[in-house]
């Protein structure tokens, strides 16, 4: 019987610790806004409105860029163009998303590059304009984008 009672406490323990790991376990943090839009100038490549979508996971977070105002040149395979993107902090300096995630795009797709990696800390304000989009297409055609404006509704804020 006490072998019983020994058990059943330590399950009862066990089952304790597990639900207070639970509840005290990091949660995914947000990041507002989620979308942004941004006015780009990709030079001879093209440009105009592009798609900026920003997640977080604590101190990791992504950004996935969409244009429609610029096209694949050449059919492009997934994962085959290396990118990134430097985000310009308010507080001064930059934030780096690097990557070469991409879906597989053929000649006069918009283009889609991301998610791109990087990292943040609580409080970050980020904005694309003043920063840049540098795209690397079959290891030797590099591919720069500006914002010509700040982007819209307003910087990207992680928690």
């Amino acid at each position: 019987m006490r072998g019983k009672r020994i058990g059943t406490g330590a399950a009862l323990a066990a089952g304790t610790l597990a639900v207070a790991g639970l509840a005290l376990a990091p949660t995914a943090h947000a990041v507002t806004p989620e979308t942004a839009t941004i006015t780009a100038d990709c030079g001879s490549y093209g440009g105009g409105p592009s798609t900026l979508t920003a997640t977080q996971d604590g101190t990791t977070a992504t950004v996935t860029l969409t244009t429609n105002a610029m096209t694949a040149p050449l059919a492009l395979g997934a994962d085959s163009i290396a990118s990134n993107l430097t985000l310009v902090k308010a507080g001064g300096g930059t934030t780096s998303f690097t990557g070469t995630k991409n879906p597989a795009m053929a000649a006069g797709d918009p283009v889609t590059v991301g998610p791109l990696t990087g990292t943040v800390a609580p409080g970050d304000s980020l904005e694309a304009y003043g920063g840049s989009l540098k795209m690397t297409v079959f290891g030797f055609i590099t591919i720069t984008c500006t914002a010509t404006g700040p982007q819209s509704p307003g910087p990207f804020i992680f928690d």
